[in-house]
C-alpha cells in the first residue's frame, strides 16, 4: 500500500481480522434484526436484502437468517434494537461518527464516553460533526480487479458517482439510491468486493502523525470493538508507517 492510510483503508484492513473473531457475524445477525423492522419480504426490503448477503457471504446459517428476521418483524420474542448515531472527537479533532444497536442506549452512551475520554477524544454533542459528512455507497475492490479504465466505465455507465484509487484498493462511491444497481453491475462482471455498504463518507481528511495517530488508531480500535457499535466513520488519514507501527 502506498500514500495515506484513510480510516475505510484501515477499516478494509480491520474487517479481515474481525471476521476472524466472529464479530463481523454479530454485526450481521443485528444488522438483518433492525432491518427486518421494515418488513421481513427481502424483495420488498433493500436493507434486508443486503444484510442477508453478508450473512450468506459469511456463511452464517439459514437458521440464524431466519430466526433474526423473525425477530425483527415480532414473530419471535427477542432483544429489541435501538438504533442511535453517536458523534465526538478523536485526537486533534479528528470527527468520528458511531452507527449502533443498543438494547439498552444508557449503557452504551455511559461506555462510549469512557472510550472517547481514555483515548484522547470525548463524546459531542447530535449534529456536531456529522455536517462533515456525506452518506454515501461505499464498494471495495481490489486493486488488481480491474484497471482504471475498464472498472470507471463499468461503475460510472452503472450510476456510481466516483471511482478512488486508494493505495492497494478501488473505492466505488455511489449516491445510496443507485447502491444496489451498481453492486449488481460489478457482480454481473464477476467481481466480488472484499466489502459494499452504506455509511458516512467525510469530506476532507485529517492527517496525524506521532503519538495523535497511535492514540486515533487505539480510539477507532475500541469503538470498533464495542458490541453495540455497528459502524464508525472518520475524517482521518496517516503516512502508511504510522499504521505498521500499530501493528
Amino acid at each position: 500500500m502506498s500514500g495515506h492510510s484513510k480510516w475505510h483503508t484501515i477499516k478494509h484492513k480491520k474487517g479481515a481480522l474481525d471476521a476472524k473473531r466472529g464479530k463481523v457475524t454479530t454485526r450481521i445477525v443485528k444488522e438483518i434484526t433492525v432491518a427486518a423492522r421494515g418488513g421481513g419480504d427481502p424483495a420488498g426490503n433493500a436493507r434486508l436484502r443486503k444484510a442477508i448477503a453478508d450473512a450468506k457471504a459469511e456463511n452464517i446459517p439459514n437458521d440464524t437468517i431466519d430466526r433474526a428476521i423473525k425477530r425483527g418483524t415480532g414473530e419471535l420474542e427477542g432483544v429489541q434494537y435501538e438504533e442511535i448515531v453517536y458523534e465526538g472527537y478523536g485526537p486533534a479533532g479528528v470527527a468520528v461518527m458511531l452507527e449502533t444497536a443498543t438494547d439498552n442506549r444508557n449503557r452504551t452512551v455511559g461506555e462510549l464516553r469512557h472510550l472517547f475520554s481514555k483515548n484522547g477524544g470525548n463524546l459531542g454533542e447530535n449534529g456536531c460533526v456529522g455536517w462533515m459528512f456525506d452518506r454515501k455507497g461505499v464498494i471495495v475492490l481490489d486493486k488488481d480487479a480491474k484497471t482504471e479504465e475498464e472498472l470507471f466505465e463499468l461503475v460510472v455507465g452503472a450510476g456510481a458517482d466516483d471511482l478512488k484509487d486508494n493505495g492497494d484498493i478501488w473505492e466505488i462511491l455511489t449516491d445510496p439510491d443507485s447502491f444496489d444497481t451498481v453492486l449488481e453491475a460489478v457482480k454481473a462482471a464477476k467481481l466480488t468486493p472484499t466489502s459494499a455498504e452504506i455509511g458516512m463518507v467525510p469530506k476532507n481528511f485529517v492527517k496525524l502523525e506521532g503519538r495523535e495517530a497511535q492514540q486515533m488508531l487505539k480510539l477507532y480500535d475500541a469503538l470498533d470493538d464495542h458490541d453495540d457499535v455497528q459502524k464508525v466513520s472518520s475524517n482521518f488519514e496517516m503516512d502508511d508507517e504510522e499504521y505498521e507501527k500499530a501493528g
